[in-house]
Parts: structure tokens; sequence; C-alpha cells
């Protein structure tokens, strides 16, 4: 996992951010933040906490890509009822992120609150340069959309369903992850597997507290 899944060293964050803001002119972003479910079968043990809040049995992973539709971080060892807000907020990538030690953001969506290092879209804007703002915020963020679309359909039972154990079935999860990242690295054909419809899986949270200040700088400052 090291060595094939890992998140941008200093020296590489202004390529990071440029193939990013070649999207859709959105400056300072070193990833894109999502959570998705892979259905489980009902684990022995603790079996309600891995009911999600679609009814079946699943592991919430956290997910981070870069604009290349890499992986470049990873959590996988949550129960499918966690929110993607708490799976961040107790991750070592949100840890380094309040603690300053990456220059750059990350793009979330509405799942996610709005903070200094995380921007996430306005619920509803106000004015045409928040409008600005979310339609190159939500550009950008798809990049992590189209990368678990793409993971999913490369393996299909990420999609379907892993028939063993929590533990086992993340370690499977984590496997596909560099598996992903190495068919990335050599061009290697996606598979377009009829029948897979991964839609995003927003649960929002409230965004109106004062780390609102900063999107609002991004708004002032970029999409007037």
């Amino acid at each position: 996992m090291n060595e094939f899944v890992r998140f941008p060293a200093n020296n590489e964050l202004p390529t990071f951010k440029a193939t990013f803001y070649e999207i859709a002119n959105f400056p300072s972003v070193i990833g894109a933040i999502d959570g998705t479910h892979v259905k489980i079968i009902a684990p022995h043990q603790y079996e309600a906490d891995y009911v999600n809040r679609k009814n079946f049995h699943s592991i919430n992973v956290q997910v981070i890509s870069d604009a290349r539709r890499r992986i470049t971080n990873i959590v996988a060892r949550w129960p499918g009822s966690t929110h993607d807000s708490r799976i961040l907020r107790e991750s070592a990538v949100g840890d380094a992120f309040k603690r300053r030690a990456h220059n750059g953001i990350l793009l979330g969506d509405s799942g996610y609150p709005c903070k200094s290092w995380i921007l996430t879209p306005y619920l509803n804007p106000q004015n045409p340069a928040q409008q600005r703002y979310n339609n190159a915020q939500t550009r950008t963020h798809s990049t992590v959309e189209c990368t678990i679309e793409i993971w999913k359909r490369r393996f299909r039972c990420l999609y379907d369903e892993i028939r063993l154990q929590p533990v086992k079935a993340c370690r499977v999860i984590a496997a596909t992850t560099i598996l992903h990242n190495l068919a990335m690295d050599m061009n290697l054909p996606d598979f377009d597997d009829e029948g897979i419809d991964i839609q995003p899986e927003v649960d929002p949270v409230a965004n109106n507290g004062p780390d609102n200040a900063t999107r609002e700088h991004y708004v002032q400052q970029y999409f007037q």
C-alpha cells in the first residue's frame, strides 16, 4: 500500500494542483474525496453496525483520488452505518490536513463539513459568483466519482458483494486499490460492464460554521 497508494509528497504538490486546475480552474486542489459503500455478507459480530442507510450490509470506504483517477488514499475499515464525515475526522489523512501538513485543499461533496482545508459546494447558492464556484467545485470533485466508478467496474466484487467477513473484506478492498493504480499506470483498458449504475451517495451535513470563511474567500478571490 505504501508504495502504490500514497498521498503526494510536498515536491509533487504543484503538479497535482496544476492537473486539478486544468479541469475547471479551481486552485490549490490536491485531492478529491468521497465515500462509497462496498456490500458484504452479514457479519457474525456487530451485525447491526454494518447496515447502512440503504438497508444493506457494507463497508463504508473513504477514497481520495488525484485528477488522473489514481487513488492516493483509502480508508477501508468502517462499518456501513458510519457517516463519511466521521471517517474523515478520525482518519490519519484528516488529522494531517488539520495539522496543516499538506499545502493544499481537498474537495468534498455536501456529506462533509466545510473546513479551511476541505471545500464543499453551497447547498443554496445566493449569487452568480457562488454558482460559478459550485460549478467549478462540482466538475473538479467529479474526478473521484469517476475514479470510484472505474475501480468498481474493474473489480466487480466491489459492486456486487464481497462474501467475506469484514476484516478479510477490507483486505480485498485494499488489494483492489493497489491493482487499480497499477492498471492506471500501465494504461490498461477500463471494463465496460453493463448493469452497473454507481450513483454518488450523499448524506448532507450542515455547513454554516465559521470555516465557511475560507469558502467565501475562494468565491471572492477566484469566481467573481
